[in-house]
């Protein structure tokens, strides 16, 4: 959604769907690269814990059950965010992420398949969590 130049994307998504914003259910960006994840950021109302609980319980087994509420859960989707959509976006461990970032050496030979994998799954027990809610999320 451009967030390298100025967040245009994002932004003018937002924008145009104002009008729309009771029909965005959630909301979801991966940008911190395919490194460890831990659990789910989520940026939203604190009503939503138990509406996590169970994806979380999922994820558990795999190491990625963590979940952690924030203000903001990424740039891209901030606009969203900023509107009531509930936001989430993996929880990675970053400790090596900024060694590499917007560098020469951020290349392919930096990704561990098995990660990538995990933040993969990750990202599909969350969505389809969401997607199988009985009801919305408070908002």
């Amino acid at each position: 959604m451009n967030e390298e130049n100025g967040l245009a994307g994002g932004t003018e998504y937002a924008a145009e769907q104002r009008i729309n914003i009771d029909k965005h259910f959630a909301a979801i960006e991966a940008d911190l690269g395919a490194s460890n994840t831990v659990g789910i950021l989520f940026a939203g109302k604190p009503e939503v814990l138990p509406y996590l609980a169970p994806i979380s319980k999922i994820l558990s087994d795999q190491g990625s059950g963590l979940v952690q509420q924030q203000a903001g859960v990424g740039a891209d989707i901030g606009a969203l965010t900023q509107l009531g959509v509930p936001s989430f976006a993996p929880w990675f461990d970053t400790r090596t992420y900024f060694n590499y970032h917007h560098t020469a050496a951020d290349t392919f030979d930096k990704v561990d398949p098995k990660l990538l994998a995990k933040c993969g799954s990750m990202m599909a027990v969350l969505a389809y969590g969401l997607a199988n809610l009985e009801r919305p999320l408070p908002r």
